[in-house]
């Protein structure tokens, strides 16, 4: 890269990218996983609930710790419905004759 401009653009570049906070590393793995690990960074990038969520699956993967229980039961107590004295009753039909 001896084109002064190019080396301009891709300080640049790499300028806006530290100020979002994203850094550039090394890593070693298996060639096969090139394309997993690319994909991964890529996705960690972004901002969002799906980032957030391969986060929290990756670093849980990788941590070996046991997942947490009742997990469902907390994601059900956030519920906005917590509360609303909702009436989930039905009448009790005994259903219809069919003539066989």
């Amino acid at each position: 890269m001896s084109n002064s401009a190019q080396k301009r653009a891709i300080e640049n570049y790499r300028s806006r990218l530290t100020k979002r906070g994203i850094v550039r590393f090394e890593l070693q793995a298996l060639e096969s996983d090139r394309n997993l690990i690319r994909t991964l960074a890529r996705k960690l990038t972004e901002e969002g609930p799906e980032a957030g969520r391969l986060r929290r699956i990756v670093q849980q993967a990788v941590s070996g710790e046991p997942t947490k229980r009742g997990g469902i039961l907390t994601a059900l107590r956030r519920s906005p419905l917590v509360g609303a004295d909702l009436d989930l009753t039905r009448p009790r039909e005994e259903g219809r004759e069919v003539d066989l």
